[in-house]
């Protein structure tokens, strides 16, 4: 067993996504799940299962909180990885049933409060398709430890 793994805390989570779209209500989805909070070197790792809810059953999501950068990454049914990064444009490679798209993730706020108790981590950006934008979405996942 490695040192990251001990480190593991079960914990709650609220994860709210919000979509926006020109001219249409916001598109929200809220999300209360169990998952693990992990200390590693450059920061913290938070990873839970998705459910059907957000129609990627079968996918563990993990963020890791490397400095000022947030990576997230899906692993199973979908397989992608973003980053996040404020004021900075990343392109990454986003794999569904369907097929592979290109995915520009511009990211306009990004701030965290987290201890190894839980906090608050808010990422806003916008995001581009094949080079196309689609619309604005956030994040904002709030921890907690499992009592």
């Amino acid at each position: 067993m490695t040192g990251i793994e001990q480190n593991q805390t079960p914990i709650l989570l609220s994860v709210r996504g919000e979509q926006y779209f020109d001219g249409v209500e916001p598109d929200v989805t809220e999300l209360m799940t169990e998952g693990t909070l992990s200390v590693t070197p450059e920061g913290f790792r938070i990873s839970y299962e998705e459910t059907e809810l957000t129609g990627m059953e079968g996918t563990v999501t993990t963020f890791e909180l490397r400095g000022q950068k947030v990576l997230l990454t899906r692993a199973g049914k979908v397989n992608s990885q973003m980053i996040f990064e404020e004021g900075r444009q990343h392109t990454s490679l986003y794999e569904t049933p369907m097929g592979e798209l290109s995915v520009d993730i511009r990211t306009s706020f990004l701030r965290h409060n987290l201890t190894e108790r839980g906090g608050l981590l808010e990422i806003r950006y916008s995001i581009a398709v094949d080079h196309t934008a689609t619309g604005k979405n956030a994040f904002k996942i709030r921890v907690r430890p499992k009592s």
